[in-house]
């Protein structure tokens, strides 16, 4: 008998400790997560590398819903999604504070350091002399980029609607650029193909990009474009923020990218606020992918074979993140 009861014991400590490891390896087991993006091909790779982290961590997510900047920050403010990874922390600081900020949101983590906007033109125009934006306040110098013929530089600018629309628009005012200088605004890839096409026939251009993104694979820094300088740093409302990247004003913070979630969400899933602190993609790893979308491997299927390529390149990495957030959830 007293064997028997042993054995009985035994075992059932033996399910209830094999019932323990399974959750632990699967701690949101049951719920599901709901992430918000923005319409951009080029956001979707280090979105969908979280969501293959919380897959393996139990967690079923859902499809994502696919707002502009601003609408991405309302959504998570008023609890109708859970999480982004697409928060520039300087950029889009205004829309975190409109949404609620720290009292119902959290920056949690630096998914990716070093990401830098700014305005650019053409090697040629650039060493001839327009090297500043405040150059473009000198009529015969915005000429040079007037794309529609009526005199006035065409700046191939920002979606509306995003974060940098406001600098932009900002600048204009604050450098006296109104009476010489086009806000072009509409769909960046649209818009940004017809500079490429202007560039590759020997026009000059100006334009607005960022990084990480495959513009500059193409529209290169530092061989076939060069970033303006600003006259000083001036952000809307009175924002202050590093600006100056090697020696030179960009007039845009110098930025990170970083994931926001609901308090609310954290509060209910340590492993997922650990996976969110910890998750780290170099910054050149984002612009590499992102050519080749621009270069055809463009389906889902092609993003998530990137996914699959990048994990398995910095495997070590991405089983730290998961221990780590299992034993959070502990």
């Amino acid at each position: 008998m007293f064997v028997k009861s042993t054995l009985a014991a035994f075992a059932a400590t033996t399910i209830l400790a094999t019932a323990a490891i399974a959750a632990g390896d699967k701690p949101g087991e049951g719920v599901t997560v709901r992430p918000v993006i923005q319409p951009i091909a080029e956001e979707i790779f280090q979105h969908r590398i979280l969501f293959k982290a919380l897959n393996d961590l139990g967690y079923d997510v859902a499809e994502p819903e696919e707002v502009q900047a601003q609408t991405l920050h309302l959504a998570l403010g008023t609890g109708d999604a859970d999480f982004t990874a697409v928060h520039w922390n300087g950029l889009h600081d205004t829309f975190f504070q409109e949404s609620g900020g720290d009292d119902v949101l959290e920056k949690v983590g630096t998914l990716i350091d070093g990401a830098l906007q700014g305005y650019l033109v053409n090697k040629a125009a650039y060493d001839a002399g327009v090297q500043n934006l405040a150059d473009l306040q000198d009529p015969e110098k915005a000429a040079l980029f007037d794309a529609d013929g009526d005199g006035k530089a065409d700046l191939a600018g920002c979606v509306p609607g995003w974060g940098c629309e406001r600098v932009i628009e900002h600048q204009l005012d604050e450098f006296g650029l109104r009476d010489t200088v086009n806000h072009n605004q509409g769909e960046y890839n649209a818009i940004i193909a017809d500079t490429i096409a202007r560039s590759e026939g020997g026009e000059n251009v100006l334009y607005y990009t960022w990084t990480p993104y495959w513009v500059s694979g193409v529209l290169v820094p530092g061989e076939n474009v060069e970033f303006l300088a600003v006259p000083y740093s001036s952000l809307p409302d009175g924002a202050t923020a590093e600006t100056t990247f090697e020696g030179k004003d960009l007039g845009f913070a110098v930025d990170s990218i970083r994931v926001v979630a609901t308090d609310e969400f954290l509060a209910a899933n340590l492993a997922a606020e650990k996976l969110f602190e910890l998750a780290k993609i170099d910054i050149n790893d984002i612009s590499a992918q992102n050519k080749k979308i621009a270069d055809g491997e463009d389906s889902s299927e092609d993003i998530d074979r990137h996914v699959d390529e990048w994990i398995a390149a910095n495997q070590a990495a991405y089983d730290s993140w998961l221990e780590a957030a299992r034993a959070a959830a502990q």
